[in-house]
């Protein structure tokens, strides 16, 4: 099939370099996200998508609101079979949907019809589910609501960040998705509608939604960091200092802990240690402003925590 491949992020990567190798299958354009600043400087930066479409000799479009008429009239003139989508980054509107004649398929993180939306591997993790996946599903205009097609599963590892289970959803997902397509190029695949128990949503993570809350339970603040690392990152109030922490170490069971209370810091030679709202936890990582991230101990040596005493 002559597909489109519309994505923007690197999670799209395994995927969009599947379908460029595939046999059965033509990429003869990129959808992406325009260019956008990067850094202190703001140098304006092509999408990860755009940078692996251009070192193959794929034409890239960046169109600043692809639901116009004037793109819907591009597409239409390139004419592709279908457009497969993973992570683009908006909304698609009727007219662009009905582009291609198989229409657009998305390859979500989640297993829908749970965490529909911007953040479904983040959602998963901070809820503690024990098994998220990936699904391929064909676009309507409702958010993440259309039929399926294909799941793929992965089991949650206790230690996940939402970079580690994306990284390995990706790669099975870019699988799933090629499977699809060769399948509804075969005409051996129909889509079935989602089933209306178990909705839920995974809204974009805002930066304030990253901010630590020591007075969780350890095991629910644990989930929540790695949730969000590494982007947009854990961060939390030192004193006037703000900083990222990285996933923390919650104790062995039966362990012998000290006391502390919410957001308490104690120092010891080896460790940095951390009250919650239950019992405390180890920081492994911190990254002041404008640093790398180092080992707790070591920052915290430099750092004088012993003055500052709690984290906010």
């Amino acid at each position: 099939m002559r597909l489109v491949f519309a994505g923007t992020p690197e999670p799209a990567l395994p995927a969009l370099r599947r379908l460029i190798d595939s046999p059965r299958h033509d990429v003869v354009a990129v959808l992406t996200r325009p260019d956008a600043p990067v850094g202190r400087r703001g140098r304006l930066t092509p999408s990860p998508v755009a940078q692996m479409a251009a070192d193959c000799g794929i034409p890239v479009l960046r169109p600043p609101r692809p639901n116009a008429a004037e793109f819907v009239a591009e597409l239409a003139e390139i004419a592709p079979d279908c457009c497969p989508v993973v992570a683009f980054g908006a909304l698609l509107r009727d007219d662009l949907l009905a582009v291609p004649r198989h229409g657009w398929v998305n390859l979500h993180f989640s297993v829908l019809p749970a965490w529909r939306g911007a953040a479904p591997v983040q959602a998963a993790l901070a809820a503690g589910d024990p098994v998220t996946g990936a699904t391929t599903f064909q676009i309507e205009p409702e958010l993440d609501s259309g039929p399926v097609f294909g799941v793929v599963t992965e089991t949650i590892r206790p230690t996940d960040t939402a970079g580690d289970l994306l990284d390995r959803l990706s790669v099975s997902g870019a699988e799933l998705l090629e499977a699809t397509l060769d399948g509804i190029a075969a005409g051996t695949v129909a889509a079935v509608p989602q089933p209306a128990d178990g909705v839920s949503f995974a809204p974009k993570i805002t930066v304030d939604d990253a901010r630590v809350r020591w007075d969780l339970p350890a095991h629910v603040l644990d989930r929540r960091i790695r949730a969000v690392t590494p982007n947009p990152g854990a961060w939390t109030m030192i004193g006037d200092l703000r900083v990222k922490v990285g996933p923390v170490r919650l104790p062995q069971p039966g362990a012998e802990t000290e006391t502390l209370a919410s957001g308490q810091i104690s120092v010891g030679k080896k460790a940095v240690r951390v009250g919650t709202g239950s019992v405390p936890v180890e920081l492994t990582t911190v990254q002041p402003p404008g640093k790398k991230a180092m080992n707790a101990a070591d920052w915290a040596r430099g750092a004088r925590l012993e003055d500052i005493g709690w984290a906010q």
